[in-house]
């Protein structure tokens, strides 16, 4: 494999980061309250969404830290559905070890230490 050659999976999770991301800002920004953002946490909301795109978005230019940024994205959410019901928790737990899975496999790792990335 080129060591400059983005694997697929990294392609496909740094795209859903992407578009989740700009999809989910959004989706929750005509709910964002201008007089009060702060009030019901529609701010901190907007800022998750933020975090995901700019994940995908640099982890399609190769920064080993965008990796690392989505996965602490997604283990965020695994902490924070401990709060809500067991499926939540089993889901979010279950994507979170897939992403990592794909996301520091060798042909991974070897993407994002490679030069210039």
């Amino acid at each position: 494999m080129n060591v400059d050659k983005r694997p697929l999976s990294v392609t496909i999770i740094a795209w859903v980061y992407l578009l989740m991301g700009v999809a989910g800002f959004a989706y929750h920004l005509r709910g964002l309250a201008t007089r009060h953002p702060f009030r019901n946490g529609e701010v901190w909301i907007e800022l998750i969404f933020v975090i995901a795109a700019v994940s995908g978005a640099y982890m399609l230019r190769g920064r080993n830290w965008a990796r690392w940024l989505a996965i602490t994205w997604m283990a965020f959410h695994v902490v924070v559905s401990i709060f809500h019901t067991f499926s939540e928790l089993a889901m979010h737990s279950l994507i979170c070890a897939i992403l990592a899975y794909f996301l520091f496999r060798a042909a991974a790792t070897r993407y994002f230490h490679a030069p210039g990335s």
